[in-house]
């Protein structure tokens, strides 16, 4: 290829120096034609050279390209042949592990056919016999275990129900406060019938002073020794009273100086007032999640009863019950005690707003900012509203609780005794009863049987028939749980 490349340029240079000197011969100077012929010898020569270098370099560059493509051929056919190599050890392996598995098959069915035949030898039953009788225990069991589940379902649902009543009644037996009378009049005691006299003033200028000031209507009869003060507002009523304590122990009684004792009294009620709410919730342990609004009207609470009980000692008695509950049951404790404590606050204002009081109160702990599980526990704490969370129904056992357990109300307290006998007369009135007693604040009785007279289905009969006769026969908060006992005992004295 070289060889040919540099014969055309020899011919290109000669052809040119030829048809060079032609052109000069023809122009008559032959001097001038063979210098441009050597002229033209020497280029084609040098020519000549360059071509021959560069061809020769690009062939190098080609022979060495070419040798690094065949040594990267070599490398890569090297690694096919090592893989290929590599996959065929594999493959051998693979055919190895096949007929091993091909083998233990063949032996596990051996075992499984020698094993099944003495199984039908044991068992005397054919493999589609097995099957059968393997379909028919299955529809049984599945039917047994149906069963079975629906049993522990209603044990499931009968021991929660038990457990909550456990925590209900342990919770209320914790919890004691004083029994007062529902009122709306204060007797005031005097020192002497004189001061009757100096209160109702010239004219009754003091009294109707003291009447405008307060608020409030002072009877004054024949009653020894003391005025009554009467209001539907019971601080308004304080306020009345300490008022006619500082006028009595001043002697001073005239419309101006009553005009200044009330307002001082006033002060001293409201401060009474502000230091109760406070004192209520730091014991109660929930200081610091009740807006100040809410604690002053908590505090009014003090001098408010409701069914024979103080409203505010019911809320506390209220809120540590819930405590107890929510604690147990998992519930969310502050949230259960603050709306626990708050639940009758509307009764502070039902003289001034109008509604009923939990609907009041609701809407008061709404406007002050409170969590709203507060305010529907408050307004839900009565059946006329659905208590849709656990904190809110628990504030509602608790108050029905509270009123139920023995002691908290006068009416309560008086027949406690009397209906805790009436429920054990009732249980020993059945035949067979050995034993009967009331516990846990009349919400079980527990009846011992003569194992001799009463059997274990018969056992079940009574207790059915003596929770009939409870119910028709007594009132009651809540329920109670008719438990019977049947035991035999074997007693033998070694000697």
């Amino acid at each position: 290829m070289l060889e040919i490349i540099l014969t055309i340029v020899g011919l290109v240079v000669g052809g040119g120096a030829v048809f060079g000197a032609q052109k000069v011969k023809q122009n008559g100077t032959a001097a001038k034609a063979d210098k441009i012929v050597a002229e033209a010898q020497k280029q084609a020569s040098e020519l000549v050279l360059k071509a021959t270098e560069t061809a020769k370099k690009e062939t190098d560059d080609m022979r060495r390209e070419v040798k690094k493509a065949e040594d990267k051929v070599a490398e890569r056919e090297s690694g096919i042949v090592s893989k290929i190599e590599e996959l065929d050890k594999r493959a051998e392996k693979i055919r190895a592990s096949e007929t091993e598995l091909e083998a233990l098959k063949t032996e596990v069915k051996d075992i499984r056919d020698k094993q099944q035949e003495k199984l039908e030898k044991i068992a005397k039953l054919s493999k589609g016999e097995a099957d059968k009788l393997l379909k028919m225990t299955e529809r049984d069991v599945s039917g047994d275990l149906t069963g079975l589940v629906a049993k522990l379902q209603q044990s499931a649902e009968d021991t929660a129900e038990q457990q909550a009543e456990m925590i209900i009644v342990t919770a209320m037996e914790r919890m004691a406060s004083d029994v007062v009378t529902e009122r709306t009049i204060t007797a005031v005691p005097l020192p002497d019938e004189e001061m009757k006299g100096r209160i109702i003033g010239k004219e009754g200028r003091n009294i109707q002073a003291l009447q405008m000031a307060t608020g409030v209507d002072i009877l004054v009869d024949d009653t020894p020794g003391m005025i009554i003060v009467s209001s539907f507002d019971p601080v308004r009523r304080q306020v009345a009273r300490l008022s006619l304590e500082m006028l009595m122990k001043d002697g001073r009684i005239h419309p101006a100086r009553i005009e200044e004792v009330v307002a001082r009294a006033q002060a001293q009620i409201d401060k009474e007032v502000l230091h109760a709410g406070e004192d209520t919730v730091r014991e109660v342990g929930v200081a610091g999640f009740v807006p100040p609004e809410m604690v002053r009207l908590l505090g009014e609470l003090k001098f408010r009863t409701s069914y024979g009980q103080n409203v505010l000692q019911h809320s506390k008695e209220m809120a540590q019950l819930a405590g107890i509950i929510a604690e147990e049951v998992g519930a969310d404790v502050r949230i259960t005690k603050v709306a626990t404590l708050l639940h009758d606050v509307g009764k502070a204002v039902t003289h001034r707003i109008e509604g009923k009081h939990h609907h009041i109160g609701a809407d008061l702990a709404r406007k002050y900012g409170m969590d709203e599980r507060i305010v529907h526990a408050i307004a839900a704490h009565h059946d006329d509203i659905e208590a849709t969370t656990p904190e809110a129904i628990i504030v509602r056992v608790c108050d029905s609780l509270s009123a139920a357990r023995p002691g908290a109300r006068n009416i309560s307290a008086e027949n406690f005794v009397e209906r805790m006998k009436e429920l054990e007369n009732i249980a020993t009135s059945f035949e067979g009863i050995d034993k009967a007693y009331a516990i846990s604040a009349g919400r079980e009785v527990r009846i011992i049987v003569r194992p001799e007279k009463i059997d274990d289905l018969s056992a079940l009969k009574l207790a059915r028939d003596i929770a009939e006769k409870i119910e028709a026969t007594m009132q009651y908060p809540g329920t109670i749980k008719v438990n019977v006992i049947r035991e035999t005992r074997a007693i033998e004295y070694a000697k």
